[in-house]
């Protein structure tokens, strides 16, 4: 049996109701005893979702000072979304439970709270003191690990660095190995167009990238690039490769996003959303979903719960590994 705790995120947004959701249609593995959910948060929003401790465990992540609204920013859903992920870190790192799974937080809730994390991967990285963490988003064949993620674009070039670099393609290797690929394939996506077009339009992709990957190729790692960051996910979905490591974050959130999210032709509202972000390089196993709070859907009953499954199955998959 995989033993994961969900964290609710901000009790405010779709959270309560995609967990309640996940719950009920992952009853038949809970009940043949291969999966046991214990979900951390806000008890009354757990409740008014309609959730139940039928399907799962439920533990209050602390007591309850105000009353939260639906689809509204509060300090109290920020404080909430804190402690969740703080008690769901203790039990992992007490090995009483195998894995982590969050729904969305909403940050600037969180900073109203007193806590100031830039998301979800920072907030893991300092409970679990692994400031090396790395985000590695997921769908299908789709996996794209992120050498820099919440930066300003005018940041990422020295952010770039060979260190920072060849750890994102080493732990972007390790996972793809753990999700069940024996000899992972590894492009590195390039950070200027055209990789650079020989110095003309920047010289990172000369100087940094390319040996760097020359190192992980000595050491034994199938990395090839820098490729293009235009051709470099058609490649990828091509199977050319099993694995990319993007730049920055809308390089490699854009793609898996795309393919991921569902969207009705007719009406152009989104179906369904799949997709999952992992954090690599902490001593516990997280997965999430690849969405945010939604607050103007919250409450309604309309969230889709395919993210969080997706994440969950994930999340056993890792676990397993470990």
């Amino acid at each position: 049996m995989t033993n994961i705790a969900i964290t609710m995120g901000d009790p405010a947004g779709i959270g309560p109701e995609i967990i309640v959701k996940a719950c009920r249609r992952l009853l038949p593995r809970i009940e043949a005893g291969e999966l046991k959910l214990t979900v951390i948060g806000h008890r009354s929003a757990f409740e008014e979702a309609g959730g139940s401790e039928d399907a799962c465990d439920f533990l209050a992540a602390g007591e309850e000072r105000e009353p939260i609204t639906v689809g509204r920013i509060s300090a109290e859903a920020g404080r909430f979304a804190y402690l969740a992920v703080e008690r769901a870190v203790e039990l992992a790192l007490a090995g009483t439970i195998d894995a982590i799974v969050t729904a969305p937080l909403n940050k600037e809730a969180m900073n109203l709270a007193g806590y100031h994390y830039a998301g979800h991967t920072d907030l893991l990285a300092a409970l679990t003191k692994s400031p090396g963490s790395v985000m590695l988003l997921a769908h299908g064949d789709m996996r794209v690990g992120h050498v820099t993620t919440h930066a300003a674009l005018a940041d990422v070039p020295k952010l770039l660095t060979p260190q920072r670099l060849r750890r994102t393609i080493e732990l972007t290797h390790a996972a793809v190995r753990d999700l069940g690929i024996a000899s992972p394939r590894v492009a590195v996506a390039a950070l200027n167009p055209h990789a650079g077009e020989g110095g003309l339009f920047g010289t990172q992709d000369i100087e940094i990238t390319t040996p760097v990957i020359a190192d992980c190729r000595a050491a034994g790692l199938d990395v090839s690039g820098p490729v293009a960051g235009d051709t470099v996910f058609v490649k990828l979905r091509a199977r050319q490769f099993d694995a990319v490591v993007a730049m920055y974050h809308d390089q490699g959130h854009i793609p898996v996003k795309l393919l991921g999210f569902d969207v009705d032709p007719a009406t152009g509202a989104w179906r369904a959303l799949s997709g999952v972000n992992i954090t690599l390089g902490l001593p516990l196993v997280r997965t999430s979903v690849d969405h945010g709070t939604a607050f103007d859907i919250a409450g309604k009953g309309v969230a889709s719960e395919e993210s969080l499954i997706e994440a969950i199955d994930y999340a056993v998959r890792l676990a397993a590994r470990r």
